[in-house]
């Protein structure tokens, strides 16, 4: 009888290079942890010296650590890396804490990231200062971006919304109290809406108050009525809005100081106002005008707005400002009202000058990874902030039935504002399609 072990070992082996290269394209986090992993930790710490010092990461070792490499260990002087703290694997990478030796900076480290990446073969590699004199290499084993999925336990609360995924598979919110106003930038078909709309079927969850500006007639944001406390869809009304917003502002500052609290959340439950997000949907609408005599009104709108950036934080107002550009060309004030907005979100962009007002001013490194992501990859977008923090993340695709669905799900939560009952909007009336009727006349074949 023929031994038939060798077959089932050889069937064994085929199965199984097949269920890993299935894994490897179908369930990336599954090979990551059963091949990618191992791997890549093996060649890290094996060529960690070599590495960081072709890249340029090391610095010229003590004299005593001289002295003793040279007299005591009889061994070759080398330049000191960075010494290696922590590695700690994660579902999606590795992350590698490491202490810098005196002579190198985070800067240093951030930009030799593209060559660390190379030389351990992994997706990405992101650095972040965790305290002085240590950083943190976060390693991406393979494209987290490429089917992005929230998990289940992302859900918003109390004025934190999940939005998006980082490039290292965690969740990027929205952090009201944290970071109160935010600019999003991208040109058409880049995501930008699909963002606001993650954003807003989050928020609708939440009981604050909703106030959209959206001067292109409400096209983006009239679907989203149920929800709404107040919704602008002219260049006119926006300015009235705002006035009333500046108006509520000044007088919870009142509240505040009759109270002696100093933001909105040291206020007790029964006195204190709702939480207002303003929505607004296009920027340069507010900004472009067609006649000398509208130029007054644009002014005092924007500089309305810039007060609220200045200081709605502590009364429970925040901005989120969406465009395609937001420059010095816009008008008077832009500069101003941009400087406020500490978080930024920039997408796809036509050109480098609008990802450099995005991010420019707060991570300069990071107008490069902006001017390279591709167009087929709508919702990539680099988030930063001002503390010079910066990744790479991706929404996940929601439809705007999707989102409106949610808003009228949750419409019970929109907060009674009656300083917004002027500006309430009406919801959207749904015409159904028109029905196919028969032809009057029936259609004979051309011969006949």
């Amino acid at each position: 009888m023929t031994d038939v072990t060798p077959w089932l070992e050889l069937g064994g082996l085929a199965a199984g290079a097949g269920g890993l290269g299935y894994a490897k394209v179908g369930a990336p986090r599954v090979y990551w942890s059963l091949v990618g992993l191992p791997v890549t930790w093996t060649r890290f710490t094996w060529t960690y010296r070599d590495t960081m010092e072709v890249c340029g990461l090391t610095v010229r070792p003590s004299g005593l650590r001289a002295f003793v490499k040279r007299n005591i260990t009889h061994s070759e002087v080398r330049p000191a890396p960075p010494k290696v703290r922590r590695v700690r694997p994660t579902p999606t990478g590795l992350r590698v804490t490491l202490r810098l030796p005196a002579g190198l900076e985070p800067a240093d480290i951030a930009a030799a990231t593209e060559r660390l990446r190379h030389a351990w073969g992994v997706h990405s590699v992101a650095v972040s200062e965790t305290k002085p004199g240590y950083v943190e290499l976060r390693m991406t084993g393979y494209d987290v971006l490429n089917r992005v999925r929230l998990p289940r336990t992302a859900r918003p609360r109390d004025l934190v919304v999940p939005v998006a995924l980082w490039e290292d598979g965690t969740v990027f919110t929205r952090d009201y109290r944290q970071m109160p106003h935010s600019l999003t930038l991208g040109a058409n078909q880049s995501g930008k809406s699909m963002f606001q709309r993650n954003l807003i079927k989050g928020l609708a969850q939440l009981p604050v108050g909703l106030v959209g500006i959206d001067c292109k007639r409400g096209v983006e944001q009239s679907r989203y009525a149920p929800r709404l406390s107040a919704l602008a869809t002219d260049r006119q009304t926006a300015g009235l809005l705002v006035d009333a917003l500046v108006q509520e502002m000044e007088d919870r500052f009142d509240l505040l100081a009759l109270y002696g609290a100093s933001d909105l959340w040291e206020l007790p439950d029964t006195v204190r106002p709702a939480p207002l997000v303003v929505l607004i949907d296009e920027v340069a609408e507010l900004f472009l005008v067609t006649s000398k005599k509208e130029e007054a009104d644009r002014d005092h709108t924007v500089m309305q707005l810039v007060r609220l950036g200045q200081m709605a934080r502590a009364i429970g107002i925040y901005l989120e400002v969406c465009g395609q550009r937001f420059g010095s060309d816009l008008g008077r004030g832009a500069t101003a009202l941009r400087a406020q907005l500490t978080g930024r979100v920039v997408h796809r962009v036509n050109d480098k000058q609008t990802a450099e007002m995005g991010l420019g001013d707060i991570a300069p490194d990071a107008v490069v990874s902006v001017t390279g992501i591709r167009a087929d990859r709508p919702g990539v977008a680099v988030a930063g902030d001002a503390s010079g923090y910066w990744s790479r993340i991706r929404t996940p695709e929601i439809t705007p039935t999707d989102a409106a669905a949610v808003c009228r799900d949750f419409a019970h939560l929109r907060p009674d504002l009656p300083f917004l009952a002027p500006f309430r909007p009406v919801e959207q009336i749904v015409i159904p399609p028109m029905p196919a009727y028969p032809p009057l006349v029936e259609a004979l074949p051309a011969g006949e």
